[in-house]
């Protein structure tokens, strides 16, 4: 089973994202904020994708993102953008920072496991 990481400050999105995953089969791995993500990523955590908000208190998912990055064990794993932000320069600050993808909430579950699964291998 492929294991993805939620990153939301909104524990609505996380729990209704989480139950989306996993009815599709999917183990999800939750955090709050990019500051609780990079904890549990420094454990040496499994994760086949992480999918996170753009706008967060403290760390937002641009920053967690060159964080991730910088981690051997994740420099490949993808990340997809989940966030209401859908400005092109938004877009192109991320994919810099080494997003693979981006997700515009609100988006419907089909939308969301069909850009899963572009990017999961």
């Amino acid at each position: 089973m492929k294991t993805i990481m939620l990153v939301d400050d909104s524990a609505t999105i996380l729990l209704s994202i989480s139950s989306i995953l996993g009815k599709a089969g999917y183990v999800t791995e939750k955090a709050a904020n990019a500051e609780e993500a990079m904890r549990k990523l420094q454990g040496n955590l499994k994760l086949d994708l992480l999918i996170t908000d753009l706008n967060m208190p403290g760390m937002n998912g641009i920053d967690l993102i060159k964080e991730v990055r910088k981690l051997a064990a994740y420099k490949f794993v993808p990340i997809l953008f989940l966030t209401t932000e859908s400005q092109q320069s938004r877009k192109l600050e991320a994919k810099a920072a080494g997003a693979s993808g981006w997700i515009v909430k609100p988006a419907t579950a089909d939308e969301l496991l069909n850009t899963i699964k572009l990017v999961v291998r």
